[in-house]
Formats: C-alpha cells, structure tokens, sequence
C-alpha cells in the first residue's frame, strides 16, 4: 500500500473515528482530556482552541470527503462555540470553559481569536451559515481594533481586553509582548477568511503582515525566524522553533497563492525556500524531524504537530520544486515514521504526543487529548496530502 492510501485509511479509519467518539453529547463541545493511560475525563475544562480546531477540522473533513455525519460534527463544535465560548457582553472568545459550558479562564488571547476565525470561516464554507461568516468578522473588526498595536499583534489580554501577561504562548523562560507564532496563526485565520470570501481588507492585512514576517519575524543570516520579542520585535531568546519553521513554509505559500499577488510571490518565496531547506539540513535525520533549539541545545523530542507539519512542508517544498527529488524522499521517510511510531496502535487512543529520535516510548506519558493536542495538526496533514496527490 502506498503512501496516498496509508493517509487515507489513518484519516478516515482512524483519526476521524477517534474525534467522533470524543464528542460530548451532553454539555456540548467535546471531552477535554484523556490520558495516556486511555482515561477519559469527562469534567476537564474545554479549551477553547481544542473546540475551534475541532470544528475546522470536521468542516475540513466534510468539504473533501463530502460525507453528512462530519458536517453535524463540525455544527456540533460550532453551536457549542457559539453559545458558550463567545463573550455576549465584551466581544471575543474566552480561553477555556467548564466541562458543562460555563465560563473557566477568561483570557482573550489574540492566538484564540484567529483560531476562531479559522474555524469560522472553514465551517461557513462547509455549511453555507451566513452566521458563522459574520462572527468571524465580528472576531476580525476585534483582532484589528483590539489586540494590536501600530507594529503588530499583542498577546494576552483579560475579559475586557486590557493587556496581561503573555504566559500562555511564552517559554523557554521568557516572557514575550510577541511571538512568530501568534502572527503566524493570525496570517493562517485571514488566508482562510480570504480565500471563502475575497474580502478587500482582509487581503490587505495578509500582504502587511507577509511584510512583518519578511522584515521582522525572518533571519536571513541564520536561515530562519525568531520566536519571541519585545512590543518593537527584537528577538528575546535564541530559540530555532525548527516545527514552526516548516510549518510557516508551507502556510505562507499557501497564503501566497490564496492571494495571488506576483509581487509577493517574488518576495516571499525565497524566504520559504529558506526556511524549508534549512530545516531539512539542519533538523532532519533522514526519518523525522528534532522540536526545536534553545540557545544551542537540541531538543530531540519527536512531537506529534512538528512530524505532521513537516510531511507537508517537505511536500510543499517538492511541488515548488520538483527538481528537489530529495524534499520527496524525506517526505515518504517522515510518513513511515509517523506511521510506525507516532500513531498510537492501542485500541481508543490516537496519535502519541512525543515519542524519541528512534521512535521510543514518551517518558513523560503526555496525555492523547489536551486542550493544545487534537485532530488540527494531524487532520490536516491527512488532508493535505491527499489533495496534494504526491505518493
């Protein structure tokens, strides 16, 4: 069997399966937590970003494979965001909710925001819900009005968006007022909202930030992006995020060609190029990709997002390119890696969180469902590959 139909099997005979069951019939949304050891909790918070990826996912997964049962999931997640998740009164998604749908953290992150309008604008495509299209802009006008300054995107704010510390989206020991991976996933909101709807602005904004990435967020002379800034961006940590690098590759071309703007494909494209290259050289051992570099400290963690991330962004890169055979092969490697290993083989569970550079068992046992660990990453690259047709 070849890798399109391994792809296809483990979407839709594993992955989608695992998602339905984790539905919560009850209170809405779904279940936030399962352990490692397969216990699910079915009184554990729900974030707020597990649901809004839940809900791009099935709407995803419903646009492609066109089969009902994914589209009452996906209005599923929608009704329960709709109806608990959002603030009535000041504007804005909350950061998490009690299992049964009550308020729990009410951080407005402008990470969750964009989250939001990624899911929004994926479940109007599906479903044709003018009302899902106009939350999203209504979560658009707050992303603009609210949580930027004249440089770019703050981080973290409270209930009635005055600025608090960013520690949800800071590591590494350090406490950021922006972070690449914030812009990162604002670009990821508006590429979607762009390409279902053309709206003038909103392509606007995606052509200003490419201008923050290019002159802001890239490091040319170190073949990357920072991560973490100061509210001016100069970088705070010397940290090569190396599941983020490949990521943006592929979102920015896929950005890029939502867009279709010759101009920026000429500016932006080399620096893509880069970023993917040099990930491959630098991070890649032939099988699967390292997490990332702190201060010249390798993490060699194998995590669950940066193995998918990378199976795409090595395809992206082929596709650019077909001459570059060997973003291809490491393509075909990278899939029988997460295959053999990242996928949890144990009846109920899904994909492992970490495993080791070898393939060995997470020694941290990380649970399989948390509110950052769910079908968004893993989905799409199933999905991903199959649009793609590369095997």
């Amino acid at each position: 069997m070849g890798m399109l139909a391994e792809v296809r099997r483990e979407l839709t005979e594993h992955i989608i399966p695992f998602w339905k069951g984790l539905r919560d019939d009850e209170y809405g949304g779904y279940y936030g937590l399962l352990d490692y050891g397969l216990t699910l909790d079915k009184k554990a918070v729900k974030g707020c970003i597990l649901n809004n990826r839940i809900i791009w996912f099935f709407s995803n997964a419903y646009t492609y494979l066109k089969d009902e049962s994914l589209l009452d999931e996906a209005r599923h997640g929608y009704e329960f965001l709709r109806d608990c998740c959002m603030d009535k009164e000041n504007g804005g998604v909350y950061w998490s909710m009690t299992y049964d749908g009550k308020k729990d953290d009410t951080t407005k992150h402008t990470y969750n925001q964009a989250f939001c309008v990624y899911a929004l604008s994926s479940y109007y495509e599906a479903s044709g819900d003018r009302e899902a299209l106009d939350m999203a802009y209504g979560l658009f006008r707050i992303i603009e009005g609210k949580c930027r300054d004249e440089l770019g995107y703050m981080e973290a704010f409270d209930e009635h968006f005055e600025i608090t510390d960013n520690d949800k989206l800071s590591e590494n020991g350090v406490m950021a007022d922006k972070t690449m991976n914030t812009l990162l996933h604002v670009f990821e909101a508006y590429t979607e909202l762009y390409r279902v709807d053309h709206n003038e602005e909103v392509g606007n904004k995606l052509k200003w930030m490419l201008d923050v990435f290019a002159e802001k967020i890239y490091n040319p002379e170190l073949h990357r992006q920072e991560v973490f800034f100061d509210r001016e961006y100069n970088s705070i940590i010397d940290l090569y995020s190396y599941g983020h690098d490949i990521e943006t590759s592929w979102l920015i071309d896929r950005g890029l060609e939502v867009l279709g703007d010759e101009a920026y494909n000429k500016k932006m494209h080399p620096i893509t190029t880069d970023l993917a290259c040099n990930v491959k050289k630098v991070a890649f051992d032939g099988h699967s990709l390292a997490n990332e570099c702190d201060k010249g400290v390798v993490n060699t963690d194998r995590i669950w997002w940066v193995q998918a991330e990378t199976l795409i962004g090595f395809i992206n890169a082929y596709q650019k390119d077909p001459a570059q055979t060997g973003f291809l092969e490491a393509a075909r490697e990278e899939w029988k890696f997460i295959r053999d290993f990242v996928i949890d083989k144990r009846e109920g569970s899904e994909w492992f969180s970490a495993v080791g550079p070898k393939g060995e068992e997470d020694r941290l046992k990380r649970p399989i469902v948390e509110p950052w660990k769910c079908p968004y990453h893993n989905g799409r690259m199933c999905l991903e590959v199959l649009k793609r047709g590369v095997e």
